[in-house]
């Protein structure tokens, strides 16, 4: 899943962005920077090293997130005159957002509205979002009445039932109800996904804490969730100085390090939770003496569109999968063995993958 960071000026988003990736970008640059940072984040996942344990394999691979620090702001951003330009089509690109507000204190790093307060940053980001969703409308909007002009049935129906669908979006969107909020039915949701709305995408807002907020982190949480705004979306609190700091140590010295400062699971980790939660995100894995790797895909997904996850080969060949759950492979000690007592099941094309199957695709093309 490719998310973009997006923050108001000294909020600190390159900082978790460096924590999110182990990466190196310029912390100092508070939105000047040309072009955006990108980089992949490594999803840690304990079972992934167990079956590393047991299979020794050439390569681990371990399934990835990419992030896209947008840096390039435009003139007047988080002063309520939306999102355009390049910015707008580097956000409409991806599949979620990852949305930094400050929390932190640090005179130094003067915020851009001279207070520190998260609730009107939220706020704020919110709104951006919004006005460029009613944006798009009205250009589209203006269209349809254009081109309903001239339109015989069934496309002036057609046009007609999309110029209501979007009457009503922007009338929720003005009583601040995000698009991911609202009711729509499946047909619908086709529609929109041609605009690629902002406020339609799965939204996480990472509160950037300080040393000293960390220990209230759990608090600070409950009381801003409310600003979530509904359904795909959340919010978590992190120390984006301390995770970036501790992103460059070794694994063993961060873990040593953490739990002197009681500081919890790193925020990568507390955020592709909240994301794999918020959108339905699972993992499957496949196994050998070559590779062990683990693969993401959405709930529900099928034997067949998960093998061609894998490969478009092995979802045209499907024949069938091989499963079994992690757990019982851990119990069991090897394939062999749950072969030989017959606890290898064989699925077909329309099996419903579970959170930790170890698969093997059988196919032929």
């Amino acid at each position: 899943m490719e998310t973009a960071i997006i923050g108001l000026p000294k909020s600190g988003k390159t900082t978790i962005f460096n924590a999110l990736t182990h990466g190196k970008a310029d912390t100092k640059s508070y939105g000047g920077a040309s072009a955006p940072n990108i980089g992949m984040a490594k999803v840690l996942d304990p079972r992934l090293k167990k079956l590393e344990a047991m299979y020794r394999p050439q390569r681990t691979v371990p399934a990835e997130m990419k992030f896209i620090d947008v840096t390039v702001f435009l003139k007047g951003f988080g002063k309520g005159e939306g999102i355009g330009g390049q910015l707008l089509n580097d956000l409409s690109r991806v599949g979620a957002l990852l949305v930094v507000v400050r929390s932190f204190r640090d005179e130094s790093v003067p915020h851009p509205e001279n207070t520190i307060d998260p609730k009107r940053d939220i706020a704020t980001l919110n709104l951006e979002l919004a006005f460029s969703d009613l944006a798009i409308q009205e250009k589209r909007l203006e269209k349809l009445v254009s081109s309903m002009k001239a339109a015989k049935s069934p496309e002036k129906e057609r046009l007609l039932k999309e110029k209501d669908l979007l009457d009503r979006i922007k009338s929720s969107l003005e009583q601040d109800i995000p698009v991911r909020a609202q009711k729509l039915n499946e047909d619908e949701r086709k529609i929109l996904s041609n605009y690629q709305f902002l406020t339609a995408k799965p939204l996480l807002i990472a509160v950037n804490v300080d040393e000293e907020q960390l220990a209230h982190a759990s608090e600070i949480e409950a009381d801003l969730l409310s600003l979530c705004g509904g359904p795909l979306c959340d919010l978590v609190a992190v120390c984006g100085k301390l995770e970036m700091e501790l992103a460059g140590l070794s694994d063993d010295e961060a873990v040593e390090f953490r739990k002197s400062m009681s500081a919890g699971i790193s925020a990568l980790e507390q955020v592709v939770h909240r994301f794999y939660k918020m959108v339905g995100l699972i993992t499957f894995f496949t196994v050998g003496e070559d590779e062990v790797k683990a693969w993401t895909i959405t709930q529900g997904t099928t034997a067949v569109k998960a093998a061609g996850k894998i490969h478009s080969d092995l979802e045209r060949g499907f024949i069938r999968a091989e499963v079994i759950g992690y757990e019982e492979l851990m119990r069991l000690g090897s394939i062999a063995e749950a072969r030989r007592q017959g606890i290898l099941r064989l699925e077909g094309k329309n099996y419903v993958v579970k959170d930790g199957d170890v698969m093997t695709i059988l196919f032929n093309v």
